[in-house]
């Protein structure tokens, strides 16, 4: 466990992975943990200081949640956001009462006195109540035109709060104001590097698995590339990669994962070829939660009789990352609503026979990428787009066969081949991901004069720092045309191609 960190509690808020996102920006470790979580648990990391998130609730309401003692009782800074300011102060003896105007949005904050505050003036602000009276010891740091304390502090116990949300993209500078409190005023020191990750990471698997035989799960994929890397660090040729070709893969993958772990990384791998099984057993499945489990029981299956043969090792290596745990809603890190279910979360089957080896789970994908570069996987790995466990699976909406996967494996090469083509791929692009997913939906077309009727295809591309929350991708009109050119061309069964053009939220980046 990694002993200088900031603890986040979590009242629910929206923005509560951002506020964590950027702490470790500023490469100061930190953990998320429920506004309920036991205080040993907190503890156990040792942080040097709290932040308080924001969240959905009055402090005034039944059931709301409130500050444990222990935050208090460990003398540490407190850092307070939005509601968690109010709880702060409500806490503290102050007085929170319901703004006679709200405030959404963007707002300009003043400054009164110096201090990290004075970088700011537009900063975003979503809240329906105010602070109305300060705890005693506190003094206002800055005002806005509805929130006369905005910002307070306590300068001797180091508490502060703010009205508005420094983690957000909308408060410009508002992250120099979250690397403030956890460097100068926590004291923590900003040494949560790639190479602090790995040591940390090699450590706690060595502990883990001690001088037992390790599997792990690979796809080719950036996450369990990395993790089955970081492990093969940790514990050399105790480790053994599968990669199962679940016919749900993209165009070329099975030679290339072959190829890049067997040369390149020097890596014992079994390659077991299970897609006709797997598309089998999706047969007639058209819910998007149902396919997530039947693949993610399916995985478990194969691995466990290559266990077998291998001698049955208790341990399974995955590439788990953060956005997974968060989207997935495991109970022992949040409360927050279940979007999907990931095959390597919550789809998992309950009579698994392994242990899982997650040394990814609370990464974020660009720290994964970092950890990637830093350990020397090709370049070609760690900047791939990605790729979600389902494969296929969940980007061949409605029934899974092998024409249908076969017919979108072809359209989503083109879409690739293009993007590449136009430098829109790898390192430094602002493209985040980019695929193609194959609708269940036939219409009308005309083609060599003759009518057709054929499935529609549909093409997501996103911009995003975290993949917590995603843009759609602007790509010039010309790409567009030629990849919608190319697929009605060259694709058999595909005769409209259309641009998705929905953010994250309301969207999910995956349309299953």
């Amino acid at each position: 466990m990694f002993m200088n960190s900031i603890a986040i509690i979590d009242f629910g808020s929206q923005y509560a992975q951002l506020i964590a996102r950027r702490v470790r920006e500023a490469q100061v470790y930190c953990e998320l943990f429920p506004w309920d979580a036991p205080a040993e648990t907190v503890l156990a990391i040792q942080p040097k200081g709290f932040i308080l998130s924001g969240g959905p609730k009055s402090v005034y309401e039944p059931n709301a949640p409130i500050l444990q003692r222990y935050i208090f009782d460990s003398g540490l800074p407190i850092l307070g956001i939005c509601y968690g300011m109010q709880a702060l102060t409500h806490a503290l003896g102050g007085q929170v009462d319901a703004s006679a105007k709200r405030e959404y949005g963007p707002a300009t904050i003043e400054p009164l006195m110096p201090s990290a505050l004075s970088v700011l003036s537009t900063v975003w602000m979503s809240h329906g109540d105010r602070i109305t009276h300060m705890p005693e010891g506190f003094i206002a740091l800055a005002k806005s035109g509805n929130s006369p304390y905005a910002a307070i502090g306590d300068m001797q116990r180091k508490y502060f709060g703010v009205q508005f949300h420094p983690e957000v993209k909308h408060t410009p500078h508002g992250a120099e104001v979250i690397k403030h409190f956890a460097v100068e005023i926590c004291e923590a020191k900003p040494d949560w590097t790639p190479a602090s990750i790995i040591e940390d990471t090699i450590r706690r698997v060595q502990k883990q698995v001690g001088e037992r035989r390790v599997l792990a799960a690979v796809s080719g994929g950036v996450d369990s590339s990395v993790a089955a890397a970081l492990v093969h660090q940790a514990i050399g040729d105790q480790l053994v990669a599968v990669f199962v070709d679940t016919g749900l893969l993209r165009q070329g993958e099975r030679e290339q994962v072959i190829t890049t772990f067997r040369e390149r990384m020097q890596t014992e791998l079994i390659a077991v070829d299970a897609s006709r099984e797997f598309v089998q057993a999706l047969k007639s499945i058209t819910e998007p939660e149902q396919k997530r489990r039947i693949i993610g029981e399916k995985f478990i299956r194969v691995f466990e009789e290559q266990a077998k043969q291998l001698g049955s090792p208790k341990f399974l290596v995955q590439g788990t990352i953060y956005p997974d745990v968060v989207e997935s809603s495991a109970p022992d890190r949040n409360k927050a609503e279940r979007i999907k279910t990931h095959h390597n979360v919550g789809g998992l089957p309950e009579d698994m026979q392994f242990e899982l080896v997650e040394p990814l789970r609370y990464l974020f994908k660009d720290e994964v990428r970092a950890v990637g570069e830093a350990l020397g996987l090709p370049e070609q790995m760690v900047w791939r787009q990605p790729f979600p466990g389902p494969g296929l699976g969940v980007r061949c909406l409605g029934e899974v066969n092998a024409e249908r996967l076969e017919r979108l494996r072809a359209a989503d090469a083109i879409f690739q081949d293009e993007l590449s083509k136009a430098g829109l791929t790898g390192k430094g692009s602002e493209l985040s991901q980019a695929f193609v997913v194959l609708l269940p939906v036939n219409s009308v077309g005309v083609m060599g004069d003759q009518r057709t009727y054929q499935e529609a295809a549909a093409i997501r591309a996103v911009t995003t720092e975290d993949f917590m929350t995603a843009d759609w991708a602007r790509l010039p009109d010309d790409l567009l045309a030629r990849v919608s050119n190319r697929i009605v061309n060259e694709v058999h069964g595909i005769n409209r191609v259309v641009y998705d053009i929905t953010s994250k939220p309301p969207a999910t980046i995956e349309w299953e």
